[in-house]
């Protein structure tokens, strides 16, 4: 196996510390995306299909997935699936059962909810989330590094009765190109500007599309089919998705094994070459006793 690790960092061997961490918390992200399953009766009659114009129906039945991935490695920690009529909203919370102290969670502005941030902080764990154009907060305090500090309140009854509300800190900034200037806002629990400055959050936030690469490279690139999932049911289906999700993580967990040895950052090691690697190496393994793999053997 050590043969493998050498030939996956070999191209990169330069010393670059891994970009997992933001001020000592690891960071993580949140998203969701969905797969076509087979137009069966069985599967439809489970996953549902997504909305079409008024007498048309949709090709396929869908099934969600919504994953939770740890930005510098792009290991997937959490998964759940569920049909599609089901919103990603309502599921990601779920995968707050794997997010714990010492983490920095992020989410794009389609997750952000009163209940989203709530469930993060019970967990001890810090957030950092992008906020739709239209939920508006009231600065309490405006900070040296012109973020302020609001509150937030589950809606906009409970903000009139007094309800249980909880104070965040917001950071504005603009991202101009050539094509548009585009507005960001993002809410965060680190409230304090010296120590989390909002020049660095507001950069560093972008490490949450390492998310949005890491569902590429489940559906796109590790199986490469036409058609990615060929269960007619949904059983099936589930251990489908479950294989491809277990697969995933076999080939990160390598990279990140082998970044390890060469001292790179995981991110600097391709996806679509390590495949290329780990499919030359099979028939290596397949000729290999089963009494010298690292996974069967005694030593």
């Amino acid at each position: 196996m050590s043969r493998l690790f050498h030939l996956l960092a070999r191209p990169l061997a330069t010393a670059e510390t891994p970009g997992a961490f933001l001020f000592g918390l690891r960071v993580m992200a949140a998203d969701g995306t969905v797969l076509d399953v087979p137009d069966t009766p069985a599967n439809a009659k489970v996953f549902g299909y997504p909305g079409s114009p008024k007498g048309t129906r949709a090709a396929f039945p869908k099934i969600r997935l919504v994953l939770l991935v740890e930005a510098g490695t792009h290991l997937i920690v959490d998964a759940l699936m569920c049909p599609y009529y089901i919103g990603e909203r309502v599921r990601v919370k779920k995968l707050l059962r794997s997010v714990t102290s010492g983490m920095l969670l992020m989410w794009d502005r389609g997750l952000h909810s009163y209940n989203m941030v709530q469930a993060t902080q019970k967990q001890g764990c810090h957030f950092l989330g992008r906020v739709p154009a239209n939920v508006k907060f009231v600065p309490e305090q405006i900070l040296d590094d012109g973020s302020y500090l609001a509150w937030i309140y589950p809606d906009g009854k409970s903000k009139k009765k007094g309800c249980t509300k909880i104070l965040l800190r917001v950071i504005e900034y603009t991202i101009d190109s050539e094509a548009e200037q585009k507005t960001y806002r993002l809410i965060t629990s680190l409230l304090d500007p010296q120590l989390y400055p909002a020049t660095v959050l507001a950069r560093e936030y972008h490490q949450r599309w390492e998310v949005e690469n890491t569902i590429d490279e489940l559906k796109t690139h590790l199986n490469g089919r036409k058609t990615p999932i060929r269960s007619l049911n949904s059983r099936e289906v589930v251990q489908e998705v479950y294989g491809w999700l277990l697969g995933h993580w076999a080939v990160r967990s390598l990279m990140f094994q082998a970044a390890q040895q060469a001292g790179i950052s995981p991110l600097r090691l391709g996806f679509t070459g390590t495949l290329k690697v780990i499919r030359a190496a099979i028939p290596e393994f397949q000729n290999t006793p089963t009494e010298q793999l690292p996974f069967f053997g005694h030593g």
